[in-house]
Parts: structure tokens; C-alpha cells; sequence
């Protein structure tokens, strides 16, 4: 009986800090999830190089299947899809929400508890906003975790088109929660 509990905790999906042995899983996830959205696995692993805390990887069964990455940045700065960063800025406002995605049948709950662990990243480094742009129709979701959409102009907009029709950057005041 207590071998069959331990299985089951075991199988429940939870996130640990990504690896370098996770990046081809990671960009597997990737392009199933954001086909239309294409990043290089160099540019994940940059980001696991320059912030490794914002960097998570969720498993299941020991096989990953979904990841979360997130870095400190400037709040109404989107850094460029496929892009690389260089260096994550000293004056950093936010931490930047780059991705979480999910395999299908292991959702529910799981971006939650990601978005909580970044959250007590952000505080403890005494950065109050989280930053995203939500993809795919994604906004209702980012809402509910207290993101809200933030008003573009045309120059914004254009610097959100790589990401797809209807993305939205939306921003989480952590001193308002």
C-alpha cells in the first residue's frame, strides 16, 4: 500500500528547476504547443544560463511535460520572440513571464503553481510586477492569476505582431496582492 501511495505523489506532475538534460524536451513541448511561434533551443538555454531560478520544468511519471520560463526585466519593454537576451538588465522592474506551456493532458492547476513560485522569486528580489505576453486567446486565463492587459499604441503594437494575432502584454502589480 505505501509503495502504491508513493507512486501516485510520484506521478502527480510538479515542477523542478530545468536542467540542460530537459532542453530537448523543452523544445519538443515547444513546438507542439506554439507551432506558429518558433524559438531555437539556444534561446531557452540562454535563459536557463541567465536566470535558472525562472527556469522550471514539469514532470510526470519522470518524463517532462511542460516548462515554465521567466526572467527579471523592464516592465513595457517585450523582448523579441527567438531572441536572445545578452543579459538580464540591473534595473530590472519585472519578471518577465517568457512562457508556460503544457501538455494538454497534464494541465490543471500547474500554471497556477509556476506563477506562485515566480511570484516569490519577484518579491524576494524586491521586484513588485510580473510581466507576460499572453498568445492564443490566453487572456482570460492570465486574469484570472490578476494579470491585466495594458493599453498598446501603435509602436507597441508592432513590437507585440511577432507574436501572433491578439497577443496582449499584460502586467500583475504584486503590491496591489
Amino acid at each position: 500500500m505505501i509503495e502504491t501511495e508513493q507512486r501516485t505523489d510520484m506521478s502527480k506532475p510538479h515542477w523542478r528547476p530545468a536542467r540542460a538534460s530537459d532542453l530537448p524536451a523543452i523544445s519538443a513541448i515547444a513546438a507542439a504547443i506554439h507551432p506558429d511561434l518558433p524559438e531555437r533551443p539556444e534561446v531557452f538555454a540562454e535563459k536557463m544560463r541567465l536566470y535558472p531560478d525562472g527556469c522550471r520544468a514539469l514532470i510526470a511519471d519522470d518524463e517532462t511535460v511542460g516548462y515554465g520560463l521567466a526572467h527579471p526585466w523592464r516592465q513595457h519593454r517585450i523582448p523579441l520572440l527567438d531572441g536572445f537576451l545578452e543579459l538580464i538588465p540591473n534595473d530590472a522592474d519585472c519578471i518577465y513571464v517568457h512562457d508556460v506551456a503544457v501538455l494538454p493532458d497534464c494541465r490543471g492547476g500547474v500554471a497556477r503553481a509556476y506563477i506562485a513560485t515566480i511570484e516569490e522569486l519577484a518579491r524576494a528580489s524586491g521586484i513588485a510586477a510580473l510581466a507576460l505576453v499572453s498568445v492564443y486567446a490566453t487572456r482570460p486565463l492570465w486574469e484570472r492569476f490578476g494579470f491585466r492587459p495594458v493599453p498598446a499604441d501603435a509602436q507597441f503594437r508592432a513590437k507585440l505582431a511577432s507574436y501572433g494575432d491578439g497577443a496582449t502584454y499584460m502586467l500583475r502589480d504584486l503590491a496591489a496582492t
